[in-house]
């Protein structure tokens, strides 16, 4: 007779198994089958629990399953999901308000997912640079930056200079032009009269937290002044309170054109994103040449309301930057030879190994055993991005595990 325990055991494998002869194979997960979360704790199908050190990429800064946004979605689910904007609704309105008093730009335009802000984002750049600036149509530019994640369309994957996000996947869209991520130089080289835009990561995420250096963004802004073109900044992941700021361009004091949102938005309960701009900017859109489906409906503007009164009235931005503080320190103190450097800002940490020490996925699944979720990135670096609603006690805990498994 088969015991229970074993009967248990087998549930993750049959569902790890079930997904891979059924679901297509553009992810390489960790082996852990969540089944319910709870602040910053995850469990799995066998009843383990796992403290969560990546947040869903930073969509769940406000904790696994909020209660407070858990009952706005259950509300307005029984009472209206979606209409399309093809007529009003009574959730969007109050959400727009909310968003542009909380973030001080003019307008907002909702999508769905982060790539569909980056799209619009995109759209309102190269369109400005006809409407406005003066740009012969068809051959406006806009600047990225070297080691970019904005998303997986097949317009943005064409930008970046990641093998796997542009595997095959060409022909791509024209009109970037790619220079050294933190070099104002590389970008000021880089300008020229049809230049539409600086688009860059204040910091990059998926690059493995790579923090600029200061000045970057201040001299980027400086850029954009002078030449007559816009300064837009991603903040899908950086945003929302994960690095101590509202948004991580506050740090160093400037304003850019346009910014994109998206996961924490929703507090990871609903696909909602934003792209955020001045007037001059948004002015660009006109009916009928942009929209989605879902973009703005109630049930999204519901939910991405209750999260933002979360973040703010919970205080969780002022939380992340006293917590980063003191997550800084420990992180620091480590005694480890297999660690290459710390970047880190607010709560969002990148732990690049040493060649020597190996790749960091190993060290992942170490920390999985032990009770501890976390992601590699770029092979050498494992990501640390914890719900702000972490305490010190569980920071002391997760900094005591990572250590170990790097003795």
């Amino acid at each position: 007779m088969v015991s229970a325990m074993a009967e248990v055991t087998s549930r993750s494998e049959t569902l790890i198994e079930l997904e891979d002869r059924f679901g297509a194979h553009n992810y390489h997960p960790l082996d852990v089958v969540c089944t319910k979360g709870e602040g910053v704790f995850l469990t799995d199908v066998e009843g383990k629990k796992y403290m969560d050190f990546l947040a869903a990429y930073s969509a769940v800064n406000q904790g696994h399953n909020h209660p407070r946004i858990a009952e706005a979605m259950i509300v307005q689910i029984r009472q209206l999901a979606l209409t399309s904007r093809a007529f009003r609704n009574d959730q969007f309105p109050p959400l727009l308000e909310k968003l542009c008093t909380l973030t001080g730009f003019d307008k907002a335009l909702l999508m769905n997912s982060g790539a569909e802000a980056v799209e619009t984002a995109i759209k309102a750049m190269r369109k400005w640079a006809y409407d406005v600036k003066g740009v012969p149509y068809g051959q406006a530019e806009i600047i990225v930056a070297e080691g970019n994640f904005h998303g997986r369309t097949t317009t943005i994957v064409g930008f970046s200079t990641d093998p796997d996000s542009t595997s095959r996947f060409g022909p791509f869209t024209p009109g970037f032009k790619i220079v050294d991520y933190g070099s104002l130089k590389a970008v000021e080289d880089a300008i020229t009269p049809n230049t539409a835009a600086i688009f860059v990561e204040p910091i990059q995420g998926e690059g493995g937290v790579v923090i600029p250096p200061a000045g970057y963004l201040k001299g980027l802004r400086e850029l954009a002044n002078r030449h007559n073109c816009l300064l837009v900044l991603d903040e899908i992941q950086s945003g929302l309170g994960r690095t101590g700021k509202l948004f991580a361009f506050e740090h160093e004091g400037i304003r850019p054109d346009g910014v994109t949102i998206g996961k924490a938005l929703s507090g990871g309960f609903y696909p909602v994103s934003a792209f955020l701009a001045s007037n001059e900017v948004m002015n660009v859109f006109t009916p009928g040449i942009h929209g989605s489906t879902y973009g703005g409906n109630p049930l999204a503007c519901a939910v991405a309301s209750a999260a933002l009164d979360v973040l703010v009235e919970e205080r969780m931005v002022e939380r992340a930057a006293e917590l980063g503080v003191y997550f800084e320190a420990r992180l620091k103190r480590m005694k480890t030879d297999k660690v290459k450097e710390v970047r880190i800002k607010g709560l969002w940490a990148g732990v690049e190994l040493t060649e020597a020490a190996g790749p960091a996925r190993p060290y992942c699944y170490k920390l999985k055993d032990r009770g501890m979720l976390c992601k590699d990135t770029h092979t050498y670096t494992i990501r640390l991005a914890p719900p702000l609603v972490i305490t010190r006690e569980q920071i002391d805990w997760a900094v005591d595990q990572l250590e170990a498994v790097l003795a």
